[in-house]
């Protein structure tokens, strides 16, 4: 998955189940800096703390083959 696309997809899934990026923040464990660096689609950001957000929502990250 493509960082734009996890960004995309915990932004609608937290919108989805009515919490604020803080509310989020708070509930998953993560930093509300981190959250919002992650929302933006950032490239940086530690990527246990991805895995920590997905698990939010019944999902990991896997390996797959990168879109040309």
């Amino acid at each position: 998955m493509h960082m734009n696309t996890i960004a995309e997809f915990i932004k609608k899934k937290r919108k989805e189940i009515g919490l604020t990026q803080e509310e989020f923040a708070m509930r998953s464990g993560l930093g509300l800096r981190f959250v919002r660096d992650l929302e933006q689609g950032k490239e940086t950001v530690r990527m246990d703390k991805v895995i920590q957000a997905l698990a939010m929502f019944g999902m990991i990250a896997v390996p797959g083959r990168m879109d040309k």
